[in-house]
């Protein structure tokens, strides 16, 4: 299987009904995590996708590359726990034989990042963010239900030392939880050179016990980073970039990713491919179309990218915005999607499609 290059293939960016490019793609390459956290993976044990479903490396380069032709050109390698995925370097090298490709970055957890982050940064991967909701041990391990904190602690140290920079943590804030931290995390980040980013807890539809309670606003957690820091600055809104940024009176940067609270649809350049091929073009649809299928029964790549651009171009999804409808209209009960309808169909489970 040969993946198209920049030369060989046509170049345009394809825009949806509410003319939305697109332009950035989630690849899972795992559906599989090693935590088990509260507000993502609660449960022990799931319903895993097929391993004989589950694409090669080169089969998501390939993929990939039908993308590029229709205007992506940021790709961010996710899971589940994407460093659970054998040779994920040579995924990264493979992507990177494409020239329209101009951003490659990873999330993880950072359990595996010690050992990867070198090969990672010599295979030419971009840039790195790790999850990271507590620097308290006790709190990480009621949190994940897994002792591995310090190896967390170590993973981030090993960003520095490979030679990456502009590391990001991300930290779901949860009032109740954690939002004693802001402050505490905000440091931490600037000994290890990293902007933090909070985000908003959200609804991702597993057996998670969200709840509207649970959420720590960007408003609130604005108010409780000035009452230690004094007056907070917005920086300039960067495109489509989900964070909105803030400017400390130090100089330090911050952002808080509001998707519960004030929505992004609208600039919305995102969709997201599953480890075994699914493709949704929104964080929160319950259906999505099979591009495993179609190319390994040997469809072209003009029907691959013919594919593509007609769900693209008829994409009217706006997730977030209907859900936050509901919830001001009263019509919210319960969470996103029930249990049992996770349990029939792995898909719909965050950590399947990329988060």
């Amino acid at each position: 299987m040969t993946m198209p290059t920049s030369e060989s293939a046509p170049h345009f960016v394809a825009a949806d009904t509410y003319g939305r490019p697109l332009r950035s793609l989630r690849l899972s390459v795992t559906d599989r995590c090693n935590l088990r956290c509260k507000y993502c993976m609660p449960e022990e044990d799931y319903v895993w996708l097929p391993r004989e479903d589950v694409l090669t490396l080169e089969e998501m380069a390939t993929l990939t590359g039908y993308f590029t032709n229709l205007g992506v050109d940021r790709v961010r390698l996710t899971g589940g726990e994407p460093l659970l995925r054998r040779d994920l370097p040579r995924l990264v090298h493979l992507l990177l034989q494409n020239r329209r490709i101009t951003d490659i970055a990873l999330t993880t957890n950072g359990i595996l990042l010690a050992n990867q982050a070198q090969a990672l940064y010599e295979a030419g991967l971009h840039r790195v963010t790790v999850s990271l909701d507590t620097l308290r041990p006790e709190r990480f391990r009621q949190l994940t239900r897994r002792d591995e904190y310090a190896r967390v602690m170590e993973g981030i140290a090993s960003v520095a030392r490979a030679g990456f920079t502009g590391l990001k943590l991300d930290t779901v804030a949860i009032r109740g939880f954690n939002d004693d931290e802001l402050v505490a995390l905000i440091e931490f980040g600037k000994q290890v050179q990293a902007e933090v980013r909070f985000i908003e807890y959200m609804d991702v539809g597993g057996a998670n016990e969200w709840s509207q309670q649970k959420v720590l606003s960007r408003v609130a957690m604005l108010t409780l980073l000035s009452e230690h820091y004094g007056t907070i600055e917005p920086m300039p809104e960067r495109g489509a970039a989900p964070a909105q940024r803030f400017l400390l009176p130090d100089g330090t940067t911050f952002g808080i990713i509001p998707s519960t609270t004030t929505p992004f649809c609208a600039t919305c350049d995102r969709s997201r491919v599953t480890a075994d091929g699914m493709w949704y073009r929104c964080l929160y649809a319950t259906t999505g179309t099979d591009l495993r299928k179609p190319l390994r029964a040997g469809a072209s790549a003009d029907e691959m990218r013919a594919l593509i651009c007609a769900g693209w171009e008829g994409r009217r999804d706006r997730g977030a915005e209907e859900r936050k409808a509901l919830e001001r209209d009263g019509l919210r009960v319960g969470g996103l999607i029930g249990i049992e309808k996770l349990r029939e169909d792995p898909h719909l489970e965050m950590h399947a499609r990329g988060g």
